[in-house]
């Protein structure tokens, strides 16, 4: 490998095509970051189609291939990193199938990386990030399918502290926003109703909030939820609007005090030197607020660690990065061999 290689990532594991160029020296340049997102396409459906995320994946990544790797070609890289699980089944295989493409065209260099590790090294493309970059650190994963607290031991060595046993937070995000007939994806619908609503208005429980695991739950939320709009949903008047206000403001801050207290009581437990907050869901401005003001206020000593918003979704400068962490470490996979992992954990 040259002094400063070149990462290709790759990204296909649910409704993103992203195509990155991650240059690697004494610092970061993200040389290219390509991402065609897929929402417009979803949208009418209330949520991803995997079959119809894998053939426009097929289109997407041949076209942003050609745009990343310009005239350059195969020269553009030094090495290959390609998303290969979690995610859907189809869309991951894509990706695969371009990746090993280049690997057996190129001769060089192919890693699969895990997505997850990927929103982990979300935060690493952050130069502030990097100067407080001090092991062992503490990441909240949150996304529309997972909610994990995992220790970070050093580059590649993880180990899961806490995750949810039933349904994600973004999951709990999602499914209230189609209770209340907003449009997919209802994360960022739900945060900017909630905005304009009354936290306080419905009683809505904290699962597992303080039973002494790290562990997370939010399918009792979402019942409560439910229950909680059955009254109003058949009402169109301008009290029943305040009430889907009131309702985002209510589960949004029901969640956050879940996520903030658990990762606290973890950070303060494994002794660590900062936390991270990453995946699509750390997007959402009362976590990153609140995270930040309990880590002020409680452990002051931690430095805070999120993600640029640039790279909080789905993208390929993240699994780009993820990739050169382990290539560094000496790994290398057989491009004939590699395939998707849809149910890969970190």
């Amino acid at each position: 490998m040259p002094a400063n290689p070149r990462i290709l990532g790759i990204e296909t594991s649910c409704d993103e095509t992203a195509i990155a160029i991650l240059e690697v020296g004494k610092t970061l340049k993200i040389v290219k970051n390509l991402v065609s997102s897929q929402i417009p396409i979803h949208q009418k459906y209330g949520g991803v189609v995997p079959e119809v995320a894998a053939r426009t994946h097929v289109a997407e990544s041949v076209s942003l291939i050609t745009e990343a790797l310009g005239k350059k070609g195969m020269d553009a890289f030094d090495a290959i990193a390609v998303t290969s699980g979690p995610g859907l089944a189809t869309a991951l295989r894509v990706g695969i199938e371009s990746a090993r493409v280049l690997a057996m065209l190129s001769g060089k260099k192919i890693v699969g990386v895990n997505h997850l590790e990927g929103h982990l090294a979300s935060a690493w493309l952050n130069a502030s990030n990097r100067k407080k970059w001090k092991f062992p650190l503490l990441a909240l994963i949150v996304s529309g399918g997972h909610t994990e607290l995992v220790l970070m031991k050093d580059f590649c060595k993880y180990k899961i502290v806490g995750q949810t046993r039933d349904d994600a937070a973004g999951e709990a995000f999602d499914k209230t926003a189609k209770l209340v007939g907003l449009p997919y994806p209802g994360g960022p619908q739900i945060a900017k109703l909630a905005s304009l609503g009354n936290p306080d208005a419905f009683p809505l429980p904290r699962p597992m909030m303080n039973d002494g695991s790290f562990d997370f739950s939010f399918s009792g939320l979402k019942t409560a939820v439910r229950i909680a709009w059955e009254p109003w949903s058949k009402m169109e008047d301008a009290r029943a609007e305040q009430a889907k206000r009131d309702l985002a403001a209510s589960v949004q801050t029901a969640i956050v005090d879940v996520l903030v207290e658990k990762t606290m009581r973890a950070a303060e437990k494994y002794k660590v030197n900062g936390v991270l907050v990453v995946g699509g869901v750390s997007a959402n401005a009362s976590l990153r607020e609140r995270m930040e003001k309990a880590i002020k206020e409680r452990l002051p000593k931690l430095a805070f660690l999120p993600s640029d918003r640039a790279y909080i979704t789905d993208n390929a400068a993240m699994i780009a990065a993820a990739g050169y962490w382990r290539i560094k470490k000496g790994e290398k996979h057989d491009w004939r061999k590699l395939d998707a992992r849809p149910e890969w954990n970190i």
